[in-house]
Formats: structure tokens, sequence, C-alpha cells
């Protein structure tokens, strides 16, 4: 990509990725049968949870530690159509902050290898009290922790 969505330091860790494959169904498209342009927060949504998942730091994982995180902030652009039966790639990335908060970065790409859309969101922190947390949470600063140190991988992508 020529350029990112987030500032990046030479001290900060390399992004954590992960893919996702899909293929777009009928009922995602509209009456041009392109992918209908609400549809995008969802696909981004599949490779957030994937992402979540497969490093601990799920929805659930905050939530069951009496955390919420919801979507502060959300982006998309659009480059290239999806239609109707299309097979397509999700590339998320989370992307190092320094702040309380999670910066993931999407790449939906088509079955050529062309990016069709990016995007990003950005996840704020609260605790049970609806309060923004300015500090992480114990188990977040664990992740991060280790993510800083290099223990955790990335599964590669294609594309």
């Amino acid at each position: 990509m020529a350029r990112g969505y987030f500032k990046h330091s030479d001290t900060d860790p390399a992004p954590l990725r992960c893919c996702v494959e899909r293929v777009v169904r009928f009922e995602e498209v509209d009456a041009l049968g392109i992918v209908w342009h609400g549809r995008y927060p969802s696909y981004f949504e599949d490779g957030r949870v994937l992402l979540g998942e497969k490093f601990g730091i799920g929805y659930m994982d905050f939530y069951d530690r009496g955390i919420a995180a919801p979507i502060k902030q959300f982006h998309v652009d659009y480059k290239l159509p999806l239609r109707f039966g299309d097979p397509f790639t999700i590339e998320a990335l989370l992307h190092w902050s320094d702040a309380t908060r999670l910066n993931h970065e999407f790449i939906l790409r088509n079955a050529q290898g062309q990016i069709t859309s990016t995007g990003y969101s950005v996840q704020l922190l609260l605790n049970a009290a609806g309060e923004v947390l300015m500090l992480p949470p114990d188990f977040y600063a664990e992740f991060r922790a280790r993510w800083r140190d290099g223990e955790l991988t990335e599964a590669g992508c294609a594309g």
C-alpha cells in the first residue's frame, strides 16, 4: 500500500495480521449486482474477530474482564467492485499504538490479488461504568508486552 492509515515509529513492533477467505453472497449485493457499500463493516468485522481470537484479544476476552471495546472511528476506501460469487480475501492488521486503543487496518483483495477496498477502525477500551481506560487492563498490557518482545507471530496472507 502506498500509504498507511496509522503513523509508525521505527521502534514499533510490526503489525499483527491474519486473513479470512470469503465469497460474496447473493444477499450482500445490490440491484446492480455489486456488493452494497453497507456490507463492508461486516467484512471488516470478520477480519477483526478472527485476529482478536487468534491473539487472545477478542471481544469476549475483553467482555469477560468487564471491558467494552466500541468502535470510535470507521473508514472505507472503495477501489474496485466485488460481485456476487466473487471469492475475496480480507486481510486484517492490528497496528501498534502507545495509547489504550485498537487500531485495525483492512485490505480486501479479489481472486486476482487486486485491492478492492481498504479501510480502518479504531476501538477505545471502556470499563464497566463506560469510562475510557487511559491505561491498558492487565491482560492487554501482557499481550502488548509479548507483542513488543516479538513473541507473537502473524499468519501469512496471499497478495
